[in-house]
């Protein structure tokens, strides 16, 4: 294989990349003001820790949403792309979340899913999924 052909593979990578995370964050901010719009108090953007990232935490009344944010070309592949392993490390995350920030740990804690598709209004699913799921 030619030096040159690797280069231009690696660019275009590089690219993609770049292109998919900015569509991220485009997604997580339509997100963010479409649960302001509906009354959610937005807690916290792109927290990390050890144990994972959340997108969104956002509190409403006596819940507290950990939030995640697909953006794909059809709501069905944004829905899949949420796999089993990263459900779990979310719910590590919400739970290192809640060990720094007891003020919200006597919230109902709720994972829901936020999906955003081009050129269509984005869903919001309220409780995708419990801590409790082993899948």
């Amino acid at each position: 294989m030619r030096r040159d052909s690797v280069g231009a593979r690696d660019r275009r990578t590089r690219h993609s990349r770049k292109r998919a995370r900015r569509r991220g964050i485009a997604a997580e901010w339509l997100a963010v003001w479409y649960l302001r719009l509906r009354g959610w108090r937005i807690v916290a953007r792109r927290w990390r820790s050890p144990q994972g990232e959340i997108d969104l935490v956002a509190k409403r009344g006596g819940v507290l949403a950990v939030i995640e944010v697909k953006s794909r070309a059809e709501f069905e592949t944004a829905a899949f792309a949420l796999a089993p392993r990263q459900r779990r490390r979310i719910v590590r995350a919400a739970s290192s979340f809640l060990q720094r920030r007891p003020d919200f740990a006597g919230l109902a804690l709720r994972f829901d899913l936020f999906l955003v598709v081009p050129w269509r209004a984005p869903r919001h699913i309220a409780g995708a999924w419990r801590a409790d799921d082993r899948s």
